[in-house]
């Protein structure tokens, strides 16, 4: 028997060869496209215009994308939703919804766990299982829309995995999310963060999006970042960061560089310095993240005054620097808490 096709991964075109395939007329396609990814119906039954004997057709060829809800953990602080979504093969994903002034802003996973093995981040304590499917990123945010029953306007790639590590179905995931017959998001609206694959940075400044690319840095310096991150062995700090010049030269879309600030290890007056003398003569954004404490690893959190001393340390050198504003800090708040605590509950 043959595999099933994905349907909610297939972009407008393919859909459209799909459905001729299996004898239906060509305008079925366009009826389907909508249903999907207009409306976010969550099965076929919920599309009215479509005849049952397609229907029949479609269940027996088609596997229909539609994540399981199976929490949602609301911030009394300031809205912030949690999701933890179940897969159709019995795994878990998380996403957070957050509003701003300037929107609903939905950050997505793009694997299931993460072998980049970060040492202050929750995702990738138990490993990489597998990569998400461009419908099983996609129906993060549709799923949450539905559910809230507000606009998504922003959305981030920086849940649980690195979406360079899932590279082809991450451009199919933005291809989709941003074409005018679905959602129609602007491509500028869309970040994607990462902890820097070089060669893929480069193969993303090729493809001439508009999206944001930012770098999860996290150190001033080689040593430092080795000590944090397993892919500062692969890929040497000044690399990754020619990397990112290259994809602002390609797409003049300025670079976004994450730093998690953990006190004692990357908060002191020399990393500020270091940072300071490297960026200031770039047109970059650094935004600094207070690193949200896990228990498996004995890091702290900088202190409200120190992390505003660092920014303004920065300030001084001209560079353009943000303090991540904490969201949902009385929910589940790092990458892959929720999931890895239902986990353990669930084999408790």
């Amino acid at each position: 028997m043959s595999e099933k096709v994905d349907i909610k991964s297939l972009n407008f075109k393919e859909l459209e060869n799909f459905i001729e395939e299996l004898g239906e007329k060509k305008f079925r396609a366009k009826q389907l496209y909508e249903w999907m990814h207009v409306h976010l119906a969550r099965d076929y039954d919920e599309m009215k215009n479509i005849p049952k004997s397609l229907k029949e057709k479609l269940g027996e060829s088609a596997e229909y994308v539609s994540l399981k809800q199976r929490d949602c953990q609301i911030s009394k602080e300031d809205g912030t939703r949690k999701y933890l979504f179940e897969l159709s093969d019995g795994n878990f994903v998380e996403s957070v919804m957050m509003r701003y002034e300037h929107g609903i802003s939905v950050c997505v996973s793009s694997q299931v766990g993460c072998k980049m093995g970060c040492r202050f981040c929750a995702s990738t304590l138990d490993g990489w299982l597998r990569n998400l499917t461009p419908s099983e990123i996609l129906d993060q945010i549709y799923s949450i829309q539905k559910h809230s029953g507000e606009r998504v306007s922003h959305v981030v790639v920086m849940g649980t995995g690195e979406p360079l590590d899932n590279f082809d179905n991450l451009l199919k995931f933005i291809a989709l999310l941003t074409d005018e017959k679905g959602l129609n998001l602007s491509q500028r609206n869309i970040t994607v963060s990462t902890c820097g694959i070089v060669p893929r940075i480069y193969d993303l400044a090729k493809e001439h999006l508009q999206i944001t690319l930012a770098l999860s840095l996290h150190a001033s310096s080689q040593e430092k970042r080795l000590a944090l991150m397993p892919i500062a062995n692969k890929y040497d700090i000044h690399e990754v960061l020619d990397a990112c010049d290259f994809y602002f030269k390609e797409t003049g879309r300025r670079m976004s560089y994450e730093y998690s600030l953990i006190a004692g290890q990357n908060d002191r007056d020399e990393d500020a310095k270091e940072l300071g003398e490297f960026f200031s003569h770039k047109n970059c954004h650094i935004n600094l993240i207070p690193v949200n404490p896990i228990k498996e690893r004995d890091y702290k959190s900088s202190s409200k005054e120190a992390v505003f001393a660092f920014k303004n340390k920065l300030e001084k050198y001209g560079i353009n620097v943000t303090i991540r504003r904490e969201m949902g800090r009385d929910i589940d708040g790092a990458c892959g808490q929720l999931r890895r605590r239902h986990m353990e509950e669930s084999h408790s």
